[in-house]
């Protein structure tokens, strides 16, 4: 007599109702963690430069969109771009200030070898970051350090290039940069006009500030010397820690 075996019909039913059960919320979660990552979109725009990206972002804790986005307007990805006012290579680095950071961070003689271009635009990106906050640390990116400084301290507008730099990089990092109403008049420096106390400045309402911080550091966007300990991130947000691999450089 044969064993009794359960036809194909059965077996496939089985499976299919197997197949329509709803996992827990724990056991999708789980798989959705395990499953890979997709490839950066933003990665993609860039592809001959994408491990440089990637390695300038960890090194420096600065999100890979970030370093993209600064790319795209400020070079269109173009390595050889030089603009009106002399900044160079795909970050846009003015020579001053390449020549800095170059030094500082042991990097070529070349401004526009891409590798070197990028990782010194990622080290500008977190000193500006460390220096002045979240909230303005692409407007000094792109004006200077030493002309945002003013603009907190004096109410000196930025350049309209700034502000188009600015509109043109917030849809594509979602980074908002907030910089004082110039239409607000600066209070006189006469002393016959002048309150018996001086006020404590606060460009905007933010638990951070860094007023203490623009006079005790120089402010010349050439010649910058942080000291370097102070690229540690912060702790939450958009930007991340740096990988243990990033302190053996």
């Amino acid at each position: 007599m044969r064993a009794c075996r359960p036809s194909f019909r059965i077996i496939a039913a089985f499976l299919a109702a197997l197949a329509a059960v709803e996992l827990p919320s724990s056991c999708r979660a789980q798989s959705e963690l395990q499953a890979p990552a997709p490839p950066s979109t933003c990665l993609g725009k860039f592809v001959p430069y994408a491990a440089f990206i990637a390695e300038a972002s960890r090194r420096f804790a600065v999100p890979v969109q970030l370093v993209c986005a600064v790319i795209q307007v400020e070079s269109s990805g173009k390595a050889q771009a030089v603009s009106s006012r002399g900044a160079l290579g795909l970050m846009q680095i003015m020579p001053g200030t390449w020549v800095d950071l170059s030094a500082r961070y042991n990097l070529g003689i070349d401004p526009f070898d891409p590798h070197d271009n990028i990782f010194a635009g990622a080290a500008y990106l977190r000193e500006m970051l460390d220096r002045f906050g979240s909230d303005g640390f692409l407007a000094a990116y792109n004006a200077g350090p030493q002309r945002y400084a003013k603009h907190l301290t004096t109410g000196r507008a930025l350049p309209e290039e700034t502000l188009a730099y600015l509109n043109k990089l917030e849809p594509l990092t979602g980074i908002i940069q907030r910089w004082r109403d110039t239409s607000v008049p600066v209070p006189s420096t006469d002393w016959k006009q002048a309150a018996p106390f001086v006020p404590r400045f606060h460009p905007w309402s933010s638990e951070r500030s860094s007023v203490s911080a623009l006079h005790e550091t120089p402010s010349s966007k050439d010649t910058l010397t942080p000291n370097t300990t102070g690229l540690v991130p912060h702790a939450s947000g958009l930007f991340v820690p740096r990988s243990d691999e990033s302190k053996s450089q």
